[in-house]
């Protein structure tokens, strides 16, 4: 259960990441909107490099949770 758990949290971090980082760069450097993230919010370029670094702790949590030993059982 702990790695279906941990590649979730990870699958959603990757996208969250991206889209992120996506929108502060599109915002930041090229004054567009790219991705589906803006659609949803509507954000400064700040918020959306939290998002970004929000995505990469969900990564980073969820590669935890997965190469984390599951409990021995005794009997």
């Amino acid at each position: 259960m702990r790695t279906t758990i941990g590649y979730t949290l990870e699958s959603i971090g990757y996208v969250v990441g991206a889209q992120g980082l996506v929108s502060f760069a599109s915002q930041t450097f090229f004054g567009t909107e790219w991705g589906w993230l803006h659609k949803v919010v509507d954000l400064p370029s700040a918020a959306y490099l939290g998002i970004a670094v929000a995505g990469l702790a969900l990564v980073a949590t969820g590669v935890k949770t997965r190469k984390t030993p599951a409990p021995q059982k005794t009997a």
